[in-house]
C-alpha cells in the first residue's frame, strides 16, 4: 500500500511485564494508563493519526478491547518483534513519518512530542530523537523515523535486542541513517517517570492527584517536584 506523507504516533503496549503485569490498563485518576497516554499524544499538534499496536497475542485481548471501545485505532501483529509490529502498522495506516511512543508513559508531554517532530521536519533526517543522548526525564521519550528508515531497519536488523526494542539498530548505525537529537537545557536525565515498578506507579498516581491544572506537562510536573523533594525521591534507587 503507498505510503502518505502522514505523521503517525504508533504507541506500543502489552499487558505483558515481569516486574508490573497489566500496567498498561491500571488504573490512574480514574481512567486506564493507556487512556491517559493515547489523550496526551493526541493533544500534540504536529500528529494525524495515533495508533496503538499491541501483540495478537490472547492475553493481550483486554488492550485490543479497550481500544475497540474508546474508538482508538488498534494495530495487533508479533509479540516478540516489535519491530516487525511497527512496520506492519505503519504500513497499514499509510504513515510516512512514524512518531514511537511506549504505552507506559503516561506523563508523556505532547509540547515535548511536538519539539522532536518539528526538528525532524526541519532538517534532512532519517531519525530523531530525544533519547540519544537523553536529557529528559526518562518516561517523556519520543522517537520519529521516516517510514523508509523503518522498512530499512526491519529488513536489515538481525539480532532479537534490535527486533524487541524497535531503534537500536538505528543508534549504532549512524552512518546509514541521517540522525538528529533534542535536548533539553538542563540535564534530566536521572528522573524516572514511565512506569516499571509499582513505586512508579505510585508515582505518576501521586502527580495526577496532586497537579490541579489540565492538561499538564513537563513544566508543571517540575514545578511539584520541586516544592516536593520528597515525591521526587520516591521512585529513585529501584
Amino acid at each position: 500500500m503507498a505510503q502518505t506523507s502522514k505523521v503517525i504516533a504508533i504507541i506500543q503496549a502489552r499487558m505483558g511485564s515481569m516486574r508490573l503485569p497489566g500496567k498498561v490498563l491500571a488504573q490512574i485518576a480514574g481512567h486506564p494508563m493507556l487512556w491517559h497516554v493515547v489523550n496526551r499524544v493526541r493533544m500534540a499538534r504536529s500528529l494525524d493519526q495515533v495508533v496503538v499496536a499491541t501483540s495478537n497475542e490472547l492475553s493481550d485481548q483486554p488492550i485490543a478491547d479497550f481500544c475497540t471501545r474508546k474508538h482508538i485505532d488498534v494495530y495487533r501483529g508479533s509479540e516478540e518483534d516489535v519491530l516487525d509490529r511497527y512496520y506492519q502498522a505503519a504500513s497499514h495506516f499509510t504513515g510516512s513519518t512514524i512518531v514511537r511512543i511506549t504505552g507506559d508513559c503516561p506523563l508523556v508531554d505532547p509540547e515535548v512530542v511536538d519539539r522532536v517532530v518539528g526538528a525532524y521536519q526541519g532538517r534532512p533526517f532519517d531519525y530523531v530523537t530525544n533519547i540519544f543522548p537523553r536529557t529528559y526525564p526518562e518516561g517523556l521519550d519520543v522517537e520519529v523515523i521516516s517510514f523508509s528508515a523503518l522498512e530499512r531497519t526491519r529488513l536489515e536488523a538481525r539480532v532479537p535486542y534490535d527486533r524487541e526494542h524497535v531503534t537500536p539498530y538505528l543508534h549504532k548505525h549512524p552512518k546509514l541513517f541521517r540522525i538528529g537529537n533534542v535536548q533539553h537545557p538542563v540535564n534530566l536525565s536521572g528522573m524516572h517517570w514511565s512506569v516499571d515498578h509499582p513505586e512508579d506507579l505510585q508515582f505518576v498516581r501521586t502527580v495526577y492527584d496532586r497537579i490541579k491544572v489540565s492538561p499538564f506537562g513537563l513544566a508543571e510536573v517540575l514545578e511539584l517536584l520541586n516544592a516536593c523533594p520528597e515525591l521526587a525521591q520516591s521512585n529513585t534507587g529501584i
